[in-house]
């Protein structure tokens, strides 16, 4: 019996966390959502701490067919922000300073003349 009662404890602790998981989605997909008003936000927070099974239950029935679309709009978004910030810290050079090094290191004998026709054409592309 110990084992059966260890695992039926294991049991509802993954639904507990399940639930919590579930319970965190939907209250974060409450307040991303921007086509939703302030008093829209706080009825729909209030409804599922009053009431949990029923709001949440309620919530992904009336706007649980955009929480996909918000939540890839904001992974969308976060990544154009990382990667403005990547380029602003990795800095930029322009076309012409690209070319100018190509131009150098075909000078010094680095790169042949084929290989410089091939990165000049895919820099200017």
């Amino acid at each position: 019996m110990p084992l059966l009662h260890m695992l039926w404890l294991m049991f509802l602790f993954f639904l507990m966390l399940a639930w919590i998981w579930v319970i965190i989605g939907v209250i974060s997909d409450i307040f991303r959502s921007k086509d939703l008003g302030g008093w829209g936000k706080g009825f729909w927070a209030l409804f599922i701490i009053i009431i949990p099974w029923l709001g949440v239950l309620c919530y992904l029935i009336v706007r649980g067919s955009g929480m996909q679309e918000r939540s890839l709009h904001m992974m969308v978004e976060s990544e154009k922000i990382q990667r403005a910030f990547i380029k602003e810290a990795a800095g930029t050079t322009s076309v012409a300073d690209e070319l100018a090094k190509l131009a150098e290191l075909r000078d010094k004998g680095v790169v042949t003349e084929e290989e410089f026709n091939a990165h000049k054409a895919k820099l200017l592309a």
